[in-house]
């Protein structure tokens, strides 16, 4: 049987350009935010599953055993592994937000021993923050070897690793070196990651990937960020030289020995730069990864004056992490994540590809874009920028962690769902008793009006008709309830603070989760509201309002004239082209 070209260009792409590719990270260390807080945040851009859960703590058995499930966002969803496409983990073992009744339970890959009692947690895609202030980030890497999963041979990608870590450890040094321990005991699969793991006190980057598609281990490294710094990860490994008298780092046993017998590393060479050795550079395309560390760095620390164009995929223009020029917060921190190049040479929301109305979202092709009719390959080459706020983004946060504080007050995750320009940023407490249900449930392939995620992605769909226009409308709503949670924060902080001084912990937590889950409800009812408000506001490409309806709204000039308006019919001659 004869494949087409067009089917083999299919396969290829879908194969090896997966959407789940595409996170940026940032831990940002005490003395370099403006509150002393330890802060981490993250942009989940693989459209997935966009539900949070809340893992309560729990107590185990002697003798239990702990399920390992394989994760969607290593290498796309496998059906022998259970749960759907659009949810990630189906099961009871995890508290009731994840047993989905109807949804085919997932599939185990391997068990390890449980613990006496675990603590609870936030999860998400990858997990976020334990009850101890215990925060997590992610973005992944391409590796030179991206191993499949195997039974009893490779049962760990960073997804479970990082929510074993957050059930078991208190301290971002305890759980990296746990998450290592799991790595070189039970083996790795999928892609090369990034996990930034911080308390109250400290953060660090952990890399680790596969290096042997047969492999029964992996490799790994973690590097302590500076207090007075700040880190930033896009999808490419940033830990260079691995230094063994390093106080400030950490690695797996095997990390020199593995290098050198595949052949990537000569200690002859120097000193082993773990991106270099076992990463394989940017995923897609060139500054796929370096230019949002630039814009990052760049935001945080403009007087050092990096440059945008750099020599290859290795340069060491960008530094591990940059001094910022003023104290970080936490709408400073995530106004990076919703940043589209905005006043660079880059800025999205320009030019033809961005449309009449300053559309900022490119999407991203597949076999039609490099394939013409006929199956072979078309001589258009080239790329879009790729920004920090993408489309398919499926949530983003701030996390804070505060060593002045008891932890349940201590820990706040500042939560948006879908991407983060159009979001709104909702503060949960680690000493949270729950998560609202609408943060609990999302599924892309349902219009589910009782989902936060449907809501914000909803609005943010609709707002591409007319960009420039309605993120006007949808910022207003976005600073008036953010204004609000940052204004209230130190409020019902010290509310909770009282209570817990007094001896009534369990008043705290019910004060902290109440105060979340009523805010959360409004966000929901509010953004509704406000789909209805743009459908109204802009039907049929008019502005109506109560005192006029169907204003016209025409495109600009510039735009015009790149399209051909004034070849249209301005006179019953026939125009005849120079």
């Amino acid at each position: 049987m004869k494949v087409s070209i067009f089917a083999v260009i299919l396969f290829w792409v879908l194969s090896f350009v997966p959407q789940a590719l595409a996170c940026t990270t940032t831990i940002v260390g005490k003395d370099a935010s403006a509150d002393g807080s330890v802060m981490v945040s993250h942009s989940d851009d693989g459209l997935g599953d966009g539900s949070a859960i809340y893992v309560p703590a729990m107590n185990h058995k002697p003798g239990s055993k702990r399920a390992v499930y394989y994760s969607h966002c290593s290498l796309d969803y496998k059906p022998q592994w259970g749960a759907t496409v659009s949810h990630r983990i189906v099961t009871k073992d995890r508290g009731p937000g994840y047993n989905k009744k109807g949804v085919a339970p997932s599939v185990p890959l391997g068990f390890i021993p449980q613990v006496a009692r675990t603590y609870a947690y936030f999860d998400a895609n990858y997990g976020l923050m334990n009850e101890h202030q215990l925060s997590i980030g992610e973005c992944t890497n391409k590796a030179k070897v991206h191993p499949e999963p195997a039974p009893g041979k490779r049962i760990f990608y960073s997804s479970e690793l990082s929510r074993v870590a957050l059930e078991r450890t208190k301290t971002a040094r305890e759980a990296i070196k746990l998450m290592g321990e799991l790595i070189e005991k039970y083996g790795y699969y999928g892609t090369g990651e990034t996990l930034l793991v911080a308390d109250p006190n400290e953060g660090w980057v952990m890399e680790m990937a596969g290096y042997d598609m047969d492999g029964t281990d992996g490799v790994w490294v973690a590097q302590r960020v500076p207090d007075d710094q700040v880190f930033v990860a896009a999808n490419q490994f940033r830990i260079r030289e691995v230094l063994p008298d390093n106080p400030d780092m950490m690695f797996s046993k095997n990390i020199f020995d593995a290098a050198r017998q595949k052949g990537w590393w000569n200690p002859s060479a120097g000193p082993l730069d773990f991106a270099s050795v076992y990463g394989d550079g940017e995923f897609h395309h060139p500054y796929y990864s370096l230019r949002r560390v630039w814009r990052a760095q760049s935001l945080l620390a403009p007087s050092l004056n990096l440059p945008a164009w750099v020599e290859g995929p290795f340069t060491r223009v960008y530094p591990f992490a940059v001094k910022p020029d003023r104290k970080v917060t936490v709408p400073a921190l995530f106004a990076i994540h919703r940043d589209n190049y905005e006043g660079t040479e880059f800025d999205l929301t320009k030019g033809m590809a961005a449309g009449p109305f300053g559309n900022p979202h490119r999407f991203e092709g597949n076999a039609e874009g490099v394939a013409n009719k006929e199956g072979k390959l078309t001589p258009l080459v080239g790329e879009f920028e790729r920004p920090l706020n993408i489309y398919r983004c499926v949530y983003s946060y701030v996390i804070q962690a505060r060593n002045w504080l008891p932890s349940a007050i201590g820990g706040v995750i500042w939560f948006g769902p879908d991407r983060p320009a159009t979001s709104v940023l909702m503060p949960f407490y680690a000493g949270a008793l729950d998560l609202p249900p609408s943060l609990q449930r999302a599924d892309i392939l349902k219009l589910d009006r009782q989902s936060m995620w449907t809501a914000f992605n909803y609005v943010a769909n609709y707002s591409m008709l007319k960009y420039s226009y309605m993120i006007q409308d949808i910022r207003a709503v976005q600073e008036r309830f953010e204004g609000n949670a940052f204004a209230k924060q130190t409020q019902i902080e010290a509310r909770a603070l009282a209570l817990w001084k007094k001896g009534d912990e369990m008043g705290a937590r019910k004060l902290l989760t109440n105060y979340s889950n009523s805010n959360a409800a409004a966000v929901l009812n509010e953004w509704w509201k406000l789909s209805e408000l743009l459908y109204v506001k802009y039907n049929d490409g008019y502005i109506n309002t109560e005192l006029e309806i169907g204003h016209p709204v025409f495109y600009p000039s510039w735009w015009l004239k790149q399209v051909g308006y004034e070849d249209g019919p301005t006179s019953y001659e026939k125009k005849t082209k120079p």
